[in-house]
């Protein structure tokens, strides 16, 4: 398999998953910031233009960071096995990355792809998220990870927004946030894809 990624970007909840399941695997990176990611040759390989991209072992590739996540977690039985929280973990997972991410961290970051008022763009970029950590804080109320005491796949978008906040944007991170943030920091996968993509 390899990853197309870009330090610190989304692409890392896919490059901890991929240290976590402990298979062979190459990375590629794509300079985000030079635009590497309009121009062949990967256009031609994502004409969606952005990461992650997952070349499977025969040649297919699969892009949007939950489908991803889900192969992957069906292949390495790291997806819940009660159903309900599944469901929920897939859930938040959509959330995280479909609303906190496409809408609020999206209007952070690129405020002028929205519009040329940036300030208005941003804060309300600002309120999408601190009303998703909102969100995501009461699902992990009482659990150390999403689906409960285990940690599953969906876990690393939740884990690659709370980077985001607390890293690249010196957010307070409400308390399940925190702790779950805390115990996602401190498994080896994620410190070697923090060292693997230069973030320490």
């Amino acid at each position: 398999m390899k990853l197309y990624y870009s330090p610190g970007a989304c692409s890392i909840g896919i490059h901890v998953l991929l240290e976590e399941i402990g298979e062979p695997y190459q990375t590629e990176l794509v300079n985000l910031r030079e635009g590497a990611q309009y121009k062949p040759p990967f256009t031609g390989i994502n004409p969606k233009s952005k990461v992650p991209i997952l070349e499977r072992d025969d040649g297919s590739i699969l892009t949007e960071f939950p489908v991803i996540v889900r192969w992957l977690g069906r292949q390495a039985n790291l997806l819940p096995k009660d159903e309900e929280a599944d469901i929920r973990a897939m859930e938040a997972m959509e959330y995280a990355v479909g609303t906190m991410h496409g809408q609020g961290f999206a209007r952070l970051f690129r405020p002028e792809r929205f519009s040329t008022d940036q300030d208005a763009v941003k804060t309300a970029g600002r309120e999408i998220v601190d009303k998703g950590f909102a969100v995501l804080d009461k699902a992990l109320a009482g659990k150390n990870y999403i689906a409960g005491n285990e940690f599953s796949a969906p876990d690393t978008a939740l884990f690659y927004v709370e980077y985001w906040a607390a890293k690249r944007l010196g957010m307070k991170l409400p308390a399940n946030c925190a702790a779950h943030f805390d115990r996602m920091m401190a498994r080896r996968s994620v410190q070697r894809v923090m060292q693997q993509e230069g973030l320490n």
